[in-house]
């Protein structure tokens, strides 16, 4: 609701500067807020700087290209290739991918300009205009965000600390259910692994705001730094062990229904429960569920379960590179580019060939929906036709003909488009139709806001609709039927990214490095493993919209490549967390489990080369004696989890 409530406010202030000005292009202006809203105010203000930035170069090159070739026809064709081609190649390779679609949309807007009839100086002018409304729409984004985020450090952290005892709460109680799927189990520990990759360290600059800037922070318990290390510690506990998707016993319900009562008060009050029993605490934890009630039992008492507890490194945003090297030279990428400019310059070609400009939505439409699998590219245009005719056909259409004619003013006009905007901004801080919802708001501006007077035409709508349907029918025939990739096959590259970086922090233990260069190393490659494991989860969704023959095949496919990576990381979560806090000892040192280590890691490389480049699995099972320690009979079953779906991976598919 809050991030909603902000979207709204900076809808409402851009409208009415825009209106006051007569700047034309405000449903450009209000799209923009959409794409570059973010809850972190800095990611918000480097995107809006970075697209402000670029649609001062992309008009820059439109008018030099003009100006340079005499508005030779040509030239504008061959110049929007190129240009739709790099807006592709940002989309992909850039750590930035929504500045792309931006590149190519404005280009598209810029160019066509010129291919009316009119003076050069108004259509130079309609250029300028264009990039005040940009300009209006990034700045009141980047200052609400601002203004919001100053007086809510407070509010955000205590956000974050609620957030993952909520997460907690849910794991343990899932756990504790006898009512419950052991799908939704794995589903909720997945969320705890997610939240646990993000480590604390941006609670904990949080915090240090708050205090240098002498903010209140009563809501807070006095050792609320510590609660933070110490709630770091239960994440990474919590993960491990609900990753390994075991089926509990009574006991083990038992005391996952302790944990997820008193992670539900520390959610309510973010203050231990005073009455509540105190864990066993004899011994020295053995289990992953033993470790996290002793770190729970720490932060009712103040203090660390670690003696001395390690910090995890965390990337500033302000070091990450906005080119991707390794991106920018893959061939994929390269030819999703292509493709993206293959259809932006057909769909170019057919809006002025028959001379029908209004439905250049089709050149938009390319470059907002245009994804790198074909199941991904058809769900984004199933989601961009919901929202023309949500947004363009009943919304707008309705407040043209129902609400229009009665409405004379500013206030009323910001109270519909308010109205519209709280309903494409609630959409888009969902889960899983975010893109409706700002294509439902993009539709309804579009057709409702024509200029600074009310419209009194209904053509838009209806050509709206046409340039949308242009651009489906040109990218499933490019993206469907020329140059396909299909999503089980982008699938396949993700998941050996996966298996190949779990390896990695396998090996990472035995290579005799530094404590500190160990956990920053660890740390990023947990990091990216979350990220992945997002990814994979994305595609899982993207698979279903893949039609064909052997559509059954292919869902039976992506659930077991879905499988794997889950299983992936639980033993990467189950190796880090068992052995990051012993790491100067000896006792996970012994050369039986560094030669089992290096089995692991073998094994999982050729798992990941097997399933990248379909061929078979020859891997031997490992055998974990009953006596072993926890961690080590959690890796031999992980592993052998992973050969296994392998296998049924390979005998599915013959």
């Amino acid at each position: 609701m809050e991030s909603t409530l902000r979207l709204v406010l900076a809808t409402v202030v851009a409208l009415v500067v825009m209106l006051v000005l007569q700047v034309p292009n405000q449903a450009f202006g209000l799209y923009v807020i959409l794409v570059i809203s973010n809850e972190n105010p800095a990611i918000t203000l480097r995107i809006g700087i970075g697209l402000f930035v670029s649609i001062c170069l992309v008009i820059l090159i439109s008018l030099t290209v003009v100006n340079l070739t005499d508005n030779d026809p040509m030239a504008r064709l061959v110049s929007l290739a190129a240009m739709t081609f790099v807006a592709g190649m940002i989309a992909t390779a850039t750590s930035l991918p929504a500045l792309g679609s931006g590149w190519g949309v404005i280009f598209g807007l810029a160019i066509g300009y010129w291919e009316s009839h009119a003076p050069a100086d108004r259509l130079v002018k309609n250029t300028l205009w264009l990039l005040a409304a940009f300009t209006v729409g990034i700045s009141v984004s980047i200052a609400v965000a601002y203004v919001f985020s100053s007086r809510s450090l407070v509010v955000g952290l205590a956000g974050q600390l609620r957030l993952r005892y909520r997460a907690l709460a849910v794991m343990f109680a899932a756990y504790a259910s006898d009512d419950v799927t052991e799908e939704r189990r794995r589903f909720a520990a997945e969320a705890v692994s997610r939240l646990a990759a993000e480590g604390h360290r941006e609670m904990l600059d949080t915090f240090r705001q708050i205090v240098d800037r002498h903010l209140p922070h009563d809501i807070f318990p006095s050792d609320v730094q510590n609660q933070i290390v110490a709630l770091a510690e239960l994440m990474d506990n919590a993960a491990a062990f609900g990753l390994q998707n075991a089926n509990p016993d009574v006991n083990i319900q038992g005391r996952c229904k302790v944990i997820a009562q008193r992670c539900d008060h520390l959610a309510r009050g973010l203050r231990p429960d005073p009455n509540s029993a105190a864990f066993p605490s004899d011994g020295v934890p053995a289990t992953h569920l033993e470790r996290a009630e002793r770190t729970l039992l720490s932060i009712g008492l103040g203090q660390s379960a670690d003696p001395s507890p390690t910090e995890p490194e965390t990337l500033s945003l302000k070091h990450v590179p906005f080119l991707i090297p390794e991106a920018v030279r893959a061939r994929e990428n390269i030819i999703f580019a292509l493709k993206i400019s293959l259809c932006a310059t057909i769909c170019y070609i057919i809006t002025y060939a028959i001379d029908w400009p209004a439905i250049s939505t089709s050149v938009t439409t390319v470059m907002v929906a245009g994804l790198m699998t074909t199941g991904a590219t058809k769900q984004r245009l199933i989601y961009r036709l919901i929202g023309v005719i949500a947004g363009g056909f009943i919304l707008g259409l309705g407040a043209e003909i129902f609400l229009f004619p009665f409405m004379d003013s500013i206030t009323a006009l910001t109270v519909v488009v308010g109205a519209i905007a709280f309903l494409a901004a609630w959409i888009r801080e969902g889960p899983r139709f975010s893109y409706i919802g700002i294509q439902i708001a993009f539709a309804f501006y579009l057709v409702a806001l024509s200029g600074s007077g009310a419209p009194t035409r209904l053509a838009p709508a209806r050509d709206r609709f046409v340039g949308v349907m242009l651009a489906v029918v040109v990218m499933w025939f490019v993206f469907d039927q020329i140059w396909p990739v299909r999503t089980l096959v982008q699938m396949r590259r993700v998941v050996a990214s996966i298996l190949k970086d779990a390896a990695s922090v396998v090996a990472l233990f035995d290579d005799q490095v530094p404590r500190s260069a160990y956990v920053k190393e660890s740390q990023v490659l947990r990091d990216r493993l979350a990220k992945e494991l997002s990814r994979v989860r994305a595609l899982f969704e993207e698979a279903r919209y893949e039609l064909g023959l052997d559509r059954r095949r292919q869902l039976h496919t992506s659930e077991t490549l879905l499988q794997m990576s889950m299983t992936a990381v639980a033993l990467v979560w189950n190796h880090a967390v068992s052995l990051g806090a012993s790491f100067d000892r000896d006792v996970h040192r012994r050369p039986a489990l560094v030669k089992l280590r290096r089995a692991v890691t073998t094994g999982l490389s050729s798992i990941a080369d097997a399933i990248e480049k379909e061929h078979e699995i020859h891997e031997e099972q490992l055998v974990a004696d009953e006596s072993e320690s926890e961690y080590v009979r959690l890796l031999v079953a992980r592993f052998n989890e992973l050969r296994s779906l392998s296998l049924s991976l390979d005998r599915s598919e013959k």
